[in-house]
């Protein structure tokens, strides 16, 4: 991944990261797959909520797009659907 686009994504990160850590979670870049798919790990809380998946579409997903619109999907590596 190019340092920028890293820096990129990371700032997208930033702008949720609050709301995350205030209901003790976060989240890590695992890789951006060569068909731009973001692959995310959720820490903490995050990795065993049952709205991680509402999370991740609606908060996570929302402004990495906002801001990185050629990144076509986030996935997490580490969520489990209940």
């Amino acid at each position: 991944m190019r340092p920028e686009l890293r820096e990129q994504i990371e700032f997208a990160l930033d702008t949720i990261r609050p709301y995350l850590e205030a209901d003790g979670g976060n989240v890590r870049i695992v890789e951006l797959t060569d068909d731009k798919v973001l692959r995310l790990e959720l820490l903490g809380s995050c990795g065993t909520c049952p709205m991680s998946t509402m999370t991740l579409k609606a908060g996570v997903e929302e402004a990495i797009r906002r801001a990185i619109p050629e990144i076509t999907r986030v996935e997490a590596v580490n969520l489990t659907v209940a």
